[in-house]
């Protein structure tokens, strides 16, 4: 019977042990991190890049990355590579509610050359954005290489404040002519128009307009047929003639 004791007794020793031991501590288990996934890009395509932040507006987000993003199954052209870039690794959310993780962080990562810069409207563009200096930095450094920038809506307002405009002719948001005028009294900026393409500036007043905006840069890089062709694609009807732009030439500045 004692022997009987005895054994009970040694095997709860071993059965109370500490439970961790042989096992990792919490300070030797490793966390394994996966590597950022940046998009692949076909290096004979134009790079095109997408300014997104919590609060952009989907339609100028998604309208032109859906025509821009289209030219990939059209032959015989230079089509484009399209991917957004953000202040952020974290997933930004559109005033839509749309979550979207950002391909580029821009303070951080290394950037492809960037030939397009579209700029999409977003809620804060009129004030807190404004204030943003990295960002507005951004624009104005990417602006200086790149082909082209284009607008949409109040995303105007943020290629103001980066004085990339100085010289240019714009437009933006109908409502919002008066308050850009107000801001930026130096700046030319016209109403009545859906767009204006100056030199390598194209703004538009944005929202679903900001599909045709983006159908007359591939009109512009690519001819009438292709523009026509995307259009087509997305159940558009395009005409440029029957749309009310402006292309500025020199002599039509103010």
């Amino acid at each position: 019977m004692k022997n009987f004791i005895l054994l009970i007794i040694f095997f709860g020793m071993i059965s109370c042990g500490n439970p961790s031991e042989g096992k990792p501590t919490i300070k030797e288990v490793k966390t394994e991190t996966t590597p950022k996934q940046f998009p692949k890009l076909d290096s004979s395509r134009y790079n095109v890049a997408f300014l997104i932040m919590d609060g952009t507006y989907n339609t100028e987000l998604t309208a032109p990355y859906d025509i821009f993003q289209h030219t990939i199954y059209r032959k015989n052209i230079k089509a484009m590579n399209v991917f957004t870039v953000a202040d952020t690794d974290k997933t930004v959310t559109t005033f839509e509610g749309l979550r979207i993780n950002p391909d580029y962080n821009y303070l951080k990562d290394e950037l492809p050359k960037i030939d397009i810069l579209v700029v999409p409207s977003a809620e804060h563009h009129l004030d807190s954005d404004l204030k943003n200096t990295q960002l507005i930095n951004f624009v104005q450094q990417v602006s200086k290489k790149a082909l082209f920038v284009t607008s949409h809506c109040d995303g105007a307002f943020v290629l103001a404040k980066a004085g990339v405009l100085d010289h240019s002719v714009s437009t933006t948001f109908p409502s919002d002519i008066d308050k850009m005028r107000t801001m930026f009294p130096n700046l030319d900026i016209r109403k009545n128009v859906l767009f204006v393409h100056d030199g390598k500036f194209i703004t538009s007043s944005g929202g679903s307009k900001s599909f045709e905006a983006a159908l007359y840069l591939c009109e512009y890089l690519y001819g009438k047929e292709i523009a026509q062709s995307l259009a087509g694609g997305l159940v558009i009807n395009w005409n440029l003639d029957e749309f009310p732009h402006l292309i500025i030439n020199d002599n039509e500045k103010r």
